[in-house]
């Protein structure tokens, strides 16, 4: 599904539920030592697809650790981001030649509930989902997601929070969506990203992708 809306320079794997004997290295096993089961068998089949869409570009396994605030260390030359929602694992990866940074997300279909949207979109965001119409897309969900794949993008480069606040999104029923940041950081090299996403199989997905 994560294909569909990701460009050819980047490669991804995924896996409708987990691998039975997926395995983690040693340094990796450090990182969910405390974790409950469910934690533990989302990282370790997340770092199964990352390896499986590293293997693509030709990069032999190892251990993909965590930076600071979560965010995956990719190996020296890629750039990478992994998902995981209940029901689905992605990861997608490419060469740092071809892109400066990206972001996926995945959560299950459904709308928000209210409390939440009200926390993650402004006035002006919510009266642009009504104005969508069809009742048969939960657009809030695709909203949300949207703004997790671009947080996926922004904080890798700049280290900086982003709120879900700080990021208008405007979504196209084609399945694309374009997003204008109120903050800016030289890194990034931009205030406006473009992404795609899916609906498909129960479930949402986004990228965003920002080419060099």
């Amino acid at each position: 599904m994560i294909e569909r809306i990701l460009p050819e320079r980047v490669v991804s794997a995924e896996q409708f539920g987990d691998v039975p004997g997926a395995t983690l290295f040693p340094e990796e096993e450090t990182l969910v030592a405390r974790a409950v089961a469910k934690r533990r068998r989302e990282f370790t089949t997340g770092r199964h697809c990352a390896r499986r869409a590293l293997g693509l570009l030709g990069v032999p396994p190892g251990p993909i650790l965590r930076g600071d605030g979560g965010a995956p260390l990719w190996p020296s030359g890629t750039i990478g981001s992994i998902t995981h929602c209940d029901g689905y694992r992605a990861a997608a990866v490419t060469s740092k030649r071809d892109v400066l940074s990206l972001g996926i997300d995945a959560e299950p279909y459904g709308p928000l509930p209210a409390d939440v949207l009200d926390m993650v979109a402004s006035p002006e965001e919510i009266a642009a989902l009504r104005r969508l119409g069809d009742g048969s897309v939960d657009w809030d969900k695709i909203l949300f997601s949207a703004k997790e794949s671009i947080y996926k993008t922004w904080f890798p480069l700049t280290g900086r929070w982003l709120d879900f606040t700080e990021a208008s999104v405007d979504i196209d029923p084609s399945g694309e969506f374009t997003a204008t940041l109120s903050i800016s950081d030289p890194r990034m090299g931009t205030d406006r990203l473009t992404g795609r996403w899916i609906a498909s199989d129960g479930l949402v997905a986004t990228a965003v992708v920002l080419p060099r």
